[in-house]
C-alpha cells in the first residue's frame, strides 16, 4: 500500500453534502416507519435506539467493506446518523410538543376491568396475549385492574384495584411483596 493509497481513504468522492442529506433522508424515512409501525415489538428498547444502531451498522459496514470510496465519506454518514440521533433525544425532551412525535403516547387497554377494545386493536394485542402480560404481574382477573397501558417503551403497565388502596405495577418488573 502506497502513500497515495492512504491518501485515497481519506478523500470524499461523493461531495460530503450530498452524504449528509443521504443519511438526514434515511434516518427520518426509519425514524417514521418504526414511529408508527413497531410500537409494542419494541420493548424496552426505544424506537431511536433501534434506528440508531441499524443505520450505524449499515453506514460502517459500508465504510469499511469499501461500500463507499473513503472512510471519510463512512465516517461522516455515521456522525450524521448519530447527530440526529443525539438531536431528537435532546429535542424530545426539551420540547413537548416534539415529544409527541419522539415518544407515543400510553394507551389505555383496561380502564376499571374492562377492555377497551378499539385501543386493543389499534395496538394489534390480542386479549390472551394482554391476559399473559397480566398474569405475569401476578393479576388473574380484569377486574383486578383499575387501569392498564401500554407505555411509549412497549411495556404494558398497570395499576390494580385494592381494598387497601392503589399500588401501580409495570408488567413483569414488580411483584407483590417486593421491595
Amino acid at each position: 500500500m502506497t502513500l497515495a493509497d492512504l491518501a485515497a481513504l481519506w478523500r470524499f468522492d461523493v461531495p460530503p453534502l450530498e452524504i449528509v442529506l443521504r443519511g438526514t433522508l434515511m434516518y427520518w424515512f426509519l425514524f417514521l416507519l418504526f414511529r408508527f409501525a413497531l410500537r409494542r415489538d419494541s420493548g424496552s428498547i426505544g424506537i431511536a435506539d433501534i434506528l440508531l444502531l441499524v443505520l450505524v451498522a449499515d453506514a460502517s459496514q459500508n465504510a469499511m467493506a469499501g461500500g463507499y470510496d473513503s472512510v471519510s465519506e463512512g465516517m461522516l454518514l455515521v456522525a450524521t446518523i448519530a447527530g440526529w440521533s443525539a438531536l431528537m433525544d435532546w429535542a424530545g425532551y426539551r420540547y413537548p410538543l416534539l415529544r409527541k412525535l419522539v415518544e407515543p403516547p400510553a394507551v389505555v387497554l383496561v380502564r376499571h376491568g374492562k377492555l377497551v377494545a378499539r385501543n386493543l386493536r389499534r395496538e394489534l394485542i390480542t386479549v390472551p396475549e394482554l391476559m399473559s402480560r397480566l398474569r405475569e404481574n401476578g393479576i388473574e382477573k380484569l377486574a383486578e385492574v383499575k387501569y392498564a397501558r401500554i407505555e411509549s417503551d412497549g411495556d404494558i403497565s398497570v395499576i390494580r384495584v385494592q381494598s387497601g388502596g392503589e399500588d401501580g405495577r409495570r408488567a413483569g418488573r414488580d411483584r407483590p411483596g417486593g421491595g
